[in-house]
């Protein structure tokens, strides 16, 4: 979710017609790659009770606002923006604060944003979750990675630790899905990205977004429908390729920003995504 790319490509729904039925190929296909059995190592049902806070020893919190976007939202730690909903499912609500309040810094909405920085972080593998995307203009929910040494890599730039994107959505276009690399060179307006035409609105029902990431390849896919992969080759001349080192895990919903706009008259607040389930696998 990094500084947004323009640029991207479209697919159309007949080609994601035919991909699902190549789509047990990719996942039981005869390469090796295709057939690695999959070990679970990290996984979140969100069981728990109704306004209970993900589970500390896995999710912390960023708290704040603006993380490089221009987003409007301020994240917090409050049960009202992020927490259990009792039925086995994470909420992350943006909610229209009705007054600008200095502990929020005045921002007009407020929402939320976890990670597992220094509690999960994975090199290689299946990552996914099952999530129930909110609707409306100016907002924007994701799930993504980002390296884990990006403590380290600060004094040179967001881009060098590396970020991928394993789902984007703009509120305003339900029916479109993006995934998206950020790294050196590649970043901003030149990310390498798809965008992702689908037939159906994403709002509707639960889907399963993930990559199958081993090294130097990523794949795309939503509901086990690969849509995009990446390797060194498709990177622009000379530029460096960081995804062989651990990632940890984002999960958020932004209001505003530089790549869905404001929220107009026609965005009804609250908005929650709903998580249903968190996974990742080991390739063996």
């Amino acid at each position: 979710m990094g500084k947004y790319q323009a640029g991207i490509i479209t697919i159309s729904a007949k080609i994601i017609l035919i991909s699902a039925l190549i789509a047990p190929f990719y996942l039981s296909g005869c390469s090796k790659e295709e057939s690695l059995k999959w070990t679970l190592t990290f996984e979140d049902e969100f069981e728990g009770a109704a306004g209970e806070s993900p589970d500390p020893s896995v999710w912390s919190f960023d708290i704040g606002t603006d993380w490089g976007n221009d987003q409007l939202e301020y994240d917090t730690d409050r049960p009202e923006n992020v927490s259990l909903d009792g039925y086995g499912h994470l909420e992350i609500t943006a909610e229209e604060e009705s007054e600008k309040l200095a502990e929020f810094e005045f921002c007009d909405y407020t929402s939320g944003r976890i990670k597992t920085l220094g509690t999960f972080e994975q090199t290689y593998g299946r990552f996914e979750a099952r999530i129930k995307l909110p609707v409306g203009a100016g907002i924007w929910p994701a799930f993504w990675l980002l390296g884990s040494n990006i403590d380290d890599v600060v004094p040179v730039e967001w881009p060098e630790c590396g970020e991928i994107d394993i789902m984007e959505y703009r509120g305003q276009e339900p029916n479109i899905l993006y995934g998206s690399l950020h790294g050196p060179g590649y970043y901003g307006g030149t990310a390498i990205s798809r965008r992702l035409v689908l037939d159906y609105p994403l709002n509707a029902e639960y889907h399963v977004f993930s990559i199958a990431w081993s090294n130097n390849k990523i794949t795309w896919m939503i509901d086990e429908v690969p849509y995009l992969t990446v390797t060194p080759a498709d990177l622009p001349p000379d530029a460096q390729w960081v995804f062989n080192h651990p990632f940890f895990i984002i999960l958020n919903v932004a209001v505003g920003g530089n790549f869905v706009g404001d929220p107009d008259e026609s965005t009804k607040f609250p908005q929650k995504m709903l998580v249903d389930w968190v996974r990742v696998y080991r390739g063996d």
